[in-house]
């Protein structure tokens, strides 16, 4: 069960405390037992090999799922802090609606004031580099817009921690790297960053921190350039290597 830290309002949710987290189904464990502690600042990359744990993890830590053993704590109630984080998936959810209706939805189902919306929407579309494509269908537009649109909607509520899940993994080099100057961008105005992948590259160029899970298990957590420097662990070796089998 997701529970607050501690009882009262914060100036903020962070630090994310992960204890003794478990997600066992049908006798099988999937993940954990595992604690860890994310704070503020640094850009918190969950790294491993397909079938880790790592969408698992960040989908417990948002909510999405609930844990059989231990607890997700914020620095707030669980609904409080729910209200100032987002999530963007591997592959993007989008309403049948404009570019431009879907970032609106989200500020207005944040209750964001009428008279502030289009400029939220605005400024959304414009660092994403969205704006011309405002009055086209969301689900007109291709991969790597539709993944820029998810950012932008994300971005427009202006959360506090941003969960992205696989947020490159189906895209051609160029729209990847236009997604990870965006993930940068929104990282730099004050967003908390934590993001799954495999991939080693955009863990190397995005990490600040590395959190690295193999099998359901949480093997290292440190700053990216150890990681990738000095791994801790002959799995992280191997998995640095390519060699660390599922």
């Amino acid at each position: 069960m997701t529970e607050p830290a501690a009882g009262g309002a914060a100036a903020t949710i962070l630090p994310l405390r992960i204890e003794d987290l478990a997600l066992e189904i049908g006798r099988k464990m999937l993940l954990g037992p595992l604690s860890l502690t994310l704070a503020a600042g640094p850009r918190s990359v969950i790294l491993g090999p397909n079938g880790a744990g790592k969408s698992l993890l960040l989908r417990i830590c948002h909510g999405l799922l609930r844990p059989t053993g231990g607890r997700v704590a914020w620095q707030v109630p669980a609904a409080a802090a729910r209200g100032r984080q987002a999530m963007v998936f591997q592959r993007p959810v989008l309403l049948r609606r404009t570019v431009a209706a879907n970032v609106e939805f989200a500020l207005r189902l944040r209750r964001v004031a009428d008279k502030d919306r289009p400029g939220q929407v605005a400024a959304a579309l414009a660092a994403t580099g969205l704006s011309a494509l405002a009055g086209q269908p969301a689900r007109s537009l291709s991969g790597g817009e539709q993944q820029r649109l998810a950012l932008a909607r994300a971005w427009a509520v202006q959360p506090e921690v941003l969960f992205l899940d696989e947020p490159t993994a189906s895209l051609d080099p160029s729209s990847a790297r236009a997604v990870e100057n965006i993930i940068t961008s929104i990282h730099r105005s004050g967003t908390k960053i934590i993001m799954t992948t495999h991939d080693l590259g955009l863990a190397r160029r995005l990490a600040d921190e590395v959190v690295f899970l193999h099998r359901g298990r949480l093997l290292d957590h440190q700053p990216a350039g150890a990681f990738f420097g000095f791994p801790a662990t002959e799995e992280a070796r191997a998995f640095l290597a390519g060699n660390l089998d599922w």
